[in-house]
């Protein structure tokens, strides 16, 4: 994959949390914060705890760290894919983040 490939779904990938987070938000669904600093994309839950999604271009990866802890994630085949299991990213952030905000969450 190119790196401007890798950018524009990465960008994109963050673009779609800020989004869902905003719209759980209005639909007063749970109180998630993002605050976004260029790759990097923290979500704040009310309970004070976080969730941190961090591009890392010179792997073309995802990360996400969670209570449950760190992952890695690369594009393939359409998707990001765990670089461990094979598991899809926004699947396995929706877990975590349902986990600390203690009721369902879908990103």
């Amino acid at each position: 994959m190119s790196d401007a490939d890798y950018h524009r779904l990465a960008q994109e990938a963050l673009a779609r949390i800020e989004a869902t987070a905003d719209r759980l938000l209005q639909q007063d669904v749970v109180d998630i914060d993002t605050t976004r600093t260029g790759g990097l994309l923290e979500l704040s839950f009310p309970n004070g705890s976080k969730i941190v999604v961090n591009t890392q271009p010179p792997l073309q990866e995802l990360w996400l760290a969670a209570r449950g802890g760190g992952f890695h994630y690369r594009w393939a085949d359409g998707r990001w894919a765990d670089t461990r299991d094979g598991s899809e990213f926004f699947e396995a952030l929706s877990q975590h983040a349902s986990t600390q905000a203690g009721k369902p969450v879908v990103f």
